[in-house]
């Protein structure tokens, strides 16, 4: 990914979006400069999280070993994929023994009692949840579904939790012209729905994960970290394609961010889980 790529309206917004938040004088010597500075920035470990569904076949043979299996990483952050038959209540017990924190959730809303689900995240303790998977045919439905998903999403904030929209590729895929991505972040509000960028799959939809950062400046919260291998597929963290340290240089500036690890099929669950965090804890930008 070169910085060629960053188009000149892109830059602006950088610096733009970081002085509104902390002054002009503020941004020139501060955020905005440091997205472009000389490598050494660090994730900070509190960020780094890892998206359960990468150990669904482990939680489903042995739940207490792998949360434990995980603690034992590193990790004290995690984005759930369910509670593999446990109430909220018990799987909180279980995330407060190994000393592991859920600070995000993927929660599908559509159909869904909103009210029941904002109950059970005030139970589990996590303040961001993202709709994991949407995809439909026509334009007419997808803006339909864009404004269910604001709906439910006020309902969240006002409880409280920010709600977001979880990406795959096809939403990169124009339909008579007009990407779904971009009628989900325009039919929706900024202050009710956030974006959690699948970045593998922005990626293999066709997209510059920096472009797409800054078209959409601020509402960026959460990102999936999940390589690319050669051949296109999947690929544990730092050993694929997808060039981390540029992208996470390039993307510093704006609001704190998930960095959560992500795997969609890996062989060794937990050593995909120990590379992942060992490479973004250890990775400098």
């Amino acid at each position: 990914m070169s910085d060629k790529a960053l188009s000149r309206r892109a830059m602006f917004r950088t610096a733009a979006g970081a002085a509104a938040a902390v002054g002009l004088a503020g941004a020139m010597s501060g955020t905005a400069h440091a997205g472009w500075g000389p490598p050494g920035r660090r994730i900070p470990k509190q960020m780094i999280s890892i998206q359960l569904y990468t150990l669904r076949n482990l939680f489903e043979a042995d739940l207490e070993g792998t949360l434990e299996a995980l603690a034992d990483i590193g990790y004290r952050s995690v984005e759930l994929a369910g509670t593999y038959g446990r109430s909220a209540a018990e799987f909180r017990g279980l995330l407060d023994r190994y000393h592991l924190r859920a600070t995000s959730a993927h929660v599908s809303f559509d159909g869904e009692d909103v009210d029941a689900l904002i109950e059970d995240a005030r139970t589990l303790g996590y303040r961001k949840a993202a709709c994991a998977y949407a995809n439909y045919s026509t334009l007419e439905e997808w803006r339909a579904f864009a404004g269910r998903l604001d709906t439910a999403a006020a309902a969240f904030r006002k409880a409280g939790i920010s709600y977001g929209y979880h990406n795959h590729a096809h939403e990169y895929q124009a339909i008579d012209g007009v990407r779904p991505i971009d009628v989900i972040a325009e039919r929706t509000s900024p202050r009710n729905v956030h974006l959690e960028y699948d970045l593998y799959w922005v990626v293999d939809g066709g997209a510059d994960p920096v472009e797409e950062y800054y078209r959409r400046f601020g509402r960026v919260q959460q990102f999936h970290v999940k390589d690319r291998g050669e051949d296109g597929g999947w690929a544990d963290v730092g050993t694929g394609t997808i060039d981390w340290a540029t992208l996470f240089r390039r993307t510093w500036a704006g609001p704190m961010k998930q960095y959560i690890v992500e795997h969609d099929d890996p062989a060794d669950p937990l050593n995909t889980a120990k590379v992942g965090y060992d490479y973004l804890a250890d990775l400098r930008f």
